[in-house]
């Protein structure tokens, strides 16, 4: 087994991480460029540094690929990458469109010895796990509502800029479709729950951002820069959304999302009321879950293999004390994957997000942003 690499800011040097830390072997990485691809190899002791997209899908020695390139790149490279007979872990977006998503799921459906995943990380914290396994026990009993947020400050200032804020880059909605897909997908991994319909309010804090001559890496390049090094640039993607959730069951949630919210450096929270009891998270302490009591004392569970669920437990790789957070997440997601990937075909009910996972937050993302334009609820299509 080798893997590939696309990508070579942020995230695709994490995946290279987590891979070695389980053993899988990673054979090469592609950036943007050439030269990006020689850097990164050279940085990450990679074997290959591809020149193109074609030269590593030709190579006959990879037999996954890991996708981490710009949103708009998703798709064709998806693709490329099941027409080529290759299991494929994709960032999401899964695509740029719905339409697109939807042609990936039936690509997959067509190959089904094919391990197909999207990265959605947070869900393999081992306290979302737990907190999944006590939904599922009936611990919390009927769930009345969820409420959370994902915020942060990387775009607070108007020279804040990244590929991430253009629409043709990107996608139509920004804040809600980079960050507040992981909350949807987590919130939805954990309940069970499904959307029905959402009542959306966003807004673009910045109209306007100055755009630095050369690229600029995610999370990077906060120095301010005099005017001359900059360019104005229009921006039609919103840096702040609320929505209100309606679920099938009867639940109701509500989300807020902002990358403009200063101080606040990658934070998701929830907070899931049931008839029995609470649920409370927090990404930026993530090895503590909160348990609501009404007629008894609440709790604050640590994360510790020993006292967490069989299934929980079994992705916490060290002792309670010893605090496991975001790079571990990815590897455990990796271990959920891999393991199908032996096996030769995807589990019945994998924990890892799907393609199908992955359509759907496309159609969320497209019901949040019609929403957002009409003024009112808009049902969310059947995935």
């Amino acid at each position: 087994m080798n893997v590939a690499v696309v990508g070579s800011g942020l995230i695709g040097p994490v995946h290279v991480e987590a891979l070695r830390r389980l053993g899988v072997p990673v054979r090469g990485i592609l950036g943007s460029t050439p030269e990006k691809s020689r850097a990164a190899a050279d940085k990450l002791d990679l074997e290959k540094a591809y020149a193109s997209y074609s030269e590593l899908l030709h190579d006959e020695a990879i037999t996954v690929v890991h996708i981490t390139s710009p949103n708009r790149f998703h798709y064709e490279q998806v693709k490329g990458a099941l027409e080529a007979g290759k299991h494929v872990v994709c960032e999401k977006p899964l695509a740029m469109t719905s339409k697109e998503s939807a042609e990936l799921v039936t690509l997959a459906r067509r190959r089904p010895g094919q391990v197909t995943a999207v990265n959605y990380n947070i869900r393999f914290y081992p306290l979302s796990l737990e907190a999944r396994a006590r939904v599922r026990r009936g611990e919390l009993g009927d769930i009345f509502h969820v409420r959370g947020a994902y915020v942060q400050d990387w775009l607070l200032l108007p020279d804040d800029f990244n590929w991430r804020v253009l629409a043709e880059e990107g996608g139509a909605v920004r804040a809600v479709g980079d960050i507040g897909t992981h909350w949807l997908d987590l919130l939805m991994f954990i309940t069970g729950l499904e959307v029905e319909a959402v009542l959306a309010d966003l807004k673009t804090v910045h109209p306007v951002r100055y755009r630095p001559l050369g690229s600029v890496e995610t999370f990077k390049d906060k120095e301010p820069k005099g005017p001359g090094d900059r360019n104005p640039v229009e921006i039609k993607t919103e840096d702040y959304g609320s929505v209100l959730l309606r679920f099938r069951s009867g639940a109701r949630g509500v989300m807020t999302v902002s990358q403009v919210t200063a101080g606040r450096k990658n934070r998701l929270t929830y907070e899931i009321a049931g008839a029995k009891a609470a649920l409370a998270w927090d990404s930026e302490a993530p090895n503590t879950l909160w348990i609501g009591r009404r007629e008894s004392a609440n709790q604050s569970l640590i994360r510790d293999p020993a006292l967490l669920d069989r299934g929980a437990a079994s992705f916490a790789s060290y002792p309670g004390g010893h605090n496991e957070g975001f790079p571990d997440t990815f590897k455990q997601l990796y271990r959920a994957v891999y393991e199908d990937i032996r096996r030769g075909q995807p589990a019945a009910e994998p924990l890892y997000a799907t393609f199908q996972d992955g359509h759907r937050e496309l159609l969320l993302c497209e019901a949040v942003l019609d929403s957002h334009r009409r003024g009112g609820w808009v049902t969310v299509p059947n995935a």
